[in-house]
Order: structure tokens, then C-alpha cells, then sequence
């Protein structure tokens, strides 16, 4: 298990990559369905690592 700082380090750099994902879609809005989506996607990559 990491230490306090490294999973606060990790969910920043989840949180970042979420948003460059979301900013370079060239989309402007999201509906709840889509985040929701896009959020499954990810998580399943991540668990593919």
C-alpha cells in the first residue's frame, strides 16, 4: 500500500487526465450518461494495465 501522498499524487493525476480527456473531445457538454461512459472506459483501460 502507498502512502498518504502517493495517493493523493494518483488522484490528482487521475483528475488530470480526466480533464485533458474531456478537453480535446471537441465536445462543449456532457450529459450525465456520457461522463458516466467515459468514466466506465477509463476505468476499464486502467484495469486492462
Amino acid at each position: 500500500m502507498g502512502t498518504e501522498k502517493e495517493r493523493k499524487d494518483t488522484q490528482q493525476a487521475m483528475l488530470y487526465e480526466l480533464r485533458r480527456l474531456l478537453k480535446n473531445s471537441g465536445k462543449d457538454s456532457y450529459t450525465v450518461e456520457e461522463l458516466c461512459d467515459l468514466l466506465d472506459t477509463i476505468a476499464d483501460a486502467k484495469a486492462q494495465e
